[in-house]
């Protein structure tokens, strides 16, 4: 399956891409399951026309099972031999949502951005890692922000529980993000937290924010879906419910610069009284 071959294109002055939020219910510890799901998916967005499909957090085995360590992908070879053949073989661009990685002994908690032609972008490491969940206690947090280009557009990702963090976030926008993507394994008993932090920090950043939730369970656990795309003024574009589902929209990332041209938060920023 093709996807749309001009990717980024000006039509009357707008720049319109299309994104595709893959929410899908991940089968814990079980990899090749997985991988099929999201081959699925992607197969559907690249058929729909869409540029981007994003993933959500720790897809590849869910967050997290109780012998994540064992299953973790030595290095993160296995996801990136899988997305950037998925990537090319779709002609899409994929924001790979984040796997569990093995390095060196250490777990972390990885996202790896592919483009269309298969070659890998970036990679990120979270680097706010969930306490009371204890995810510190499993995996090791990462260091370095992650901004990079698409059709030359630049974007940043981050992962779930980084949200909470407007600092970090805004050192996204500084850098010159225009879309900041956001995969989670976000809970149901805090979904209305999900729904305002994302909308607060495309409103507070003015950029778009492509955020992709997990769906079903992991044990006990009950994740909120509810994957949304939300534009610079904080208009929710499109948001998914609690089932499976590959939602896509058309973002016009004109938008950026205009309303940051009309209402100037970078430019009427006093850093040099944020004591933090």
């Amino acid at each position: 399956m093709v996807g749309c071959q001009c990717c980024l294109y000006v039509l009357k002055g707008a720049e319109i891409m299309r994104i595709s939020l893959i929410q899908f219910s991940i089968v814990p510890g079980n990899r090749e399951a997985n991988f099929e799901q999201a081959r699925r998916h992607v197969q559907a967005a690249a058929a729909d026309g869409a540029d981007i499909a994003v993933l959500s957090e720790l897809w590849d085995t869910s967050f997290y099972p109780s012998d994540v360590r064992e299953k973790a992908d030595e290095e993160g070879l296995l996801a990136q031999a899988f997305l950037q053949d998925l990537a090319k073989s779709c002609n899409i661009h994929i924001v790979g949502g984040s796997i569990a990685r093995r390095h060196e002994g250490n777990l972390y908690n990885t996202t790896y951005v592919v483009r269309r032609d298969g070659s890998l972008v970036s990679s990120y490491d979270k680097c706010h890692l969930f306490t009371p969940g204890k995810e510190d206690k499993a995996f090791t947090a990462g260091k370095e922000l992650n901004v990079f280009s698409l059709d030359g557009v630049t974007m940043a990702s981050i992962i779930c529980y980084d949200v909470r963090f407007g600092e970090w976030v805004r050192m996204a926008a500084l850098a010159g993000a225009k879309v900041l993507f956001v995969p989670a394994a976000w809970p149901e008993a805090r979904l209305e937290h999900w729904q305002l932090l994302n909308r607060a920090r495309a409103i507070e950043n003015q950029f778009f924010v492509a955020a992709v939730n997990s769906c079903g369970f992991c044990g006990s656990l009950k994740f909120g879906g509810h994957s949304l795309l939300v534009d610079p003024q904080g208009k929710v574009l499109v948001e998914g419910g609690s089932d499976d589902a590959v939602l896509t929209e058309t973002i016009d990332l004109s938008i950026v610069d205009d309303i940051r041209s009309r209402i100037n938060v970078f430019r009427d920023r006093r850093p040099e009284l944020y004591h933090l």
